[in-house]
């Protein structure tokens, strides 16, 4: 299957426009819409949250990843990432550092050369990547270079700051909870707050954290909206204690 995780929003025409092409490319391949809110034009954000969703999806999955603020400029390489039993396409601009750091085997980055013979300045998700996603989605190998030597983000293992608010106003952080001890508890918006294990173990209109779905700390309030109670926002920074 190809799998979908970009900052386009469902407004407007541009998931469309990429979909088409990977229809017509690769017909007989699954489509998942995995997310389209990803954090706007913050590729180290989204990449600790997409490295928290990639276990869900089986061997041989694609997935074609566009966080790309940078994109059309001369330093960002297009590329193409094998961590694991996976394959990720988009731009090289951190978005695939910590899946490739998270494997138990070393990574291949592989710069693509392959160009279409139209390439939008502004729009490589829809002109470039999709094509070369489809192409692997039918095993075969786009025109690439494999990059023995590549210098990696100084970011740290986990992120200590909130990634993605969904709908609810619950704030995921890049804190694996298991990386955290049982007793921690997590200080932000001005309040220190502590672990439970899921909603309904606090009172209505109490915040707390808990490990959430994917393994990720994540800031909550039963029954309410924790982003507004708590007034948080993305990147804002997350004590542990």
């Amino acid at each position: 299957m190809i799998v979908l995780f970009t900052d386009f929003g469902l407004r407007g025409p541009y998931v469309g426009q990429m979909k088409a092409v990977l229809l017509r490319a690769a017909p007989d391949v699954p489509l998942v819409d995995l997310m389209h809110d990803a954090p706007a034009f913050d590729a180290q954000s989204s990449a600790y949250l997409l490295a928290a969703l990639v276990g869900a999806f089986p061997a041989a999955t694609v997935f074609l990843a566009v966080v790309d603020p940078g994109v059309g400029s001369a330093g960002r390489r297009p590329v193409m990432l094998r961590a694991g039993e996976h394959w990720f396409v988009g731009p090289d601009n951190g978005l695939f550092e910590i899946v490739a750091r998270r494997q138990a085997a070393p990574a291949e980055w592989h710069e693509i050369l392959w160009r279409p013979a139209q390439l939008s300045a502004s729009f490589h998700g829809r002109d470039l990547f999709a094509p070369v996603a489809a192409a692997l989605a039918r095993g075969e190998m786009p025109d690439s270079v494999l990059l023995p030597q590549r210098p990696a983000c100084d970011w740290p293992q986990d992120l200590a700051q909130v990634i993605y608010i969904d709908d609810f106003g619950n704030a995921m952080t890049g804190l694996r909870a298991s990386q955290l001890p049982g007793d921690a508890r997590l200080r932000v918006g001005g309040q220190t707050l502590s672990r439970a294990r899921t909603f309904s173990d606090v009172p209505p209109g109490q915040g707390f954290w808990y490990e959430n779905a994917i393994g990720l700390a994540e800031i909550a309030v039963n029954q309410g909206h924790a982003a507004r109670a708590l007034g948080l926002s993305l990147r804002q920074a997350v004590g542990v204690t």
